[in-house]
């Protein structure tokens, strides 16, 4: 897909929370003067996009600064919301990097059950093949056959082996057997797949260091990149979420899915404020080509209903 064709899609991705966006601004702004009332407004219509109450203020306030007072129209408005938003986000826009010295690179890849993880690695996994990388997949998701077979599917399109075990056999068992059969094979990446129940945080969080601990025996660096990802519907609960995760593993990187479904986009800023934790890359769909990574830019303005 050429990068026109992509930001095309990342703004229709992100028409459910422009549109509410761009007609809470428009009404907001019916008497034209950024007065306090305005101002106000504006506020609430950020929060309803889940910016968040603090980055809503900030955001209102840095427009106040040069605008207070004065008769502005909705697009102006917009135009130096999406410029602010985009230099919260700027220092997050950080793709994941493969360190081909490595043999392979590890990355763990983790979250909460209906986020889109196996569906984010079989799109990772053939985006890095496509880079001339040889890509391997760990099942490591042993709880719930599908995660296995929709792996499998993936790895398929992408031609990327697929270690799995048996159903309910011990994830850090596999990812051990999974990083040793990539190192023999000479494989650049290894993804693996993780269970997330989160329902049974403690059984989770000791699954989780249980692999990150066991794969150490041969790699003493590995994982080397720590993914968690996130689903854009979720809204605010995916600072819960990224909350819960760090106090398991050290996270490198966070991925946020199903950008299309959402009218809540306005969370990945709220994230960005928050944590500072790398954006490597976000989903506006179902198809392989539908994850690309983090621009701060193209998504502030898509955000705020702008042509890029």
């Amino acid at each position: 897909m050429s990068g026109q064709g992509w930001l095309s899609r990342l703004r229709a991705g992100l028409s459910k929370s422009s549109n509410r966006i761009v007609d809470g601004i428009a009404s907001v702004l019916t008497r034209r003067k950024l007065d306090g009332e305005a101002l106000e407004g504006l506020e609430e219509v950020l929060i309803t996009a889940d910016v968040g109450p603090a980055t809503a203020a900030k955001l209102a306030s840095s427009i106040a600064a040069t605008r207070f007072d004065k008769e502005v129209s909705p697009e102006e408005v917009r135009g130096a919301l999406a410029d602010e938003i985009a230099k919260i986000l700027e220092p997050v826009a950080k793709p994941i990097e493969i360190d081909r010295s490595r043999k392979p690179h590890v990355v763990l890849v983790i979250g909460v059950n209906g986020t889109g993880k196996t569906t984010t690695i079989g799109k990772f996994a053939k985006a890095l093949s496509e880079d001339g990388h040889r890509v391997m997949l760990a099942a490591g998701d042993t709880f719930r056959a599908a995660a296995v077979e929709q792996l499998k599917i993936w790895g398929d399109r992408a031609g990327c082996p697929v270690i799995a075990g048996k159903p309910n056999a011990d994830s850090a068992g596999l990812a051990f057997d999974a990083l040793q059969t990539a190192k023999t094979d000479g494989a650049d990446v290894l993804l693996i797949d993780t269970a997330g129940r989160l329902h049974n945080k403690a059984n989770l969080m000791a699954e989780l260091e249980k692999i990150a601990r066991v794969i150490t025996k041969l790699d003493a660096d590995a994982p080397h990149d720590c993914l968690l990802v996130l689903d854009a519907t979720t809204g605010q609960n995916a600072l819960s979420q990224v909350e819960t995760f760090k106090e398991m593993l050290p996270i490198t990187g966070l991925v946020v899915t199903k950008l299309d479904g959402s009218a809540k986009g306005g969370v990945l800023v709220a994230l960005a404020e928050k944590f500072g934790i790398p954006v490597c890359a976000i989903g506006v769909g179902e198809g392989a080509d539908d994850l690309r990574p983090f621009d701060a830019t193209s998504f502030a303005r898509g955000l705020m209903g702008l042509e890029d």
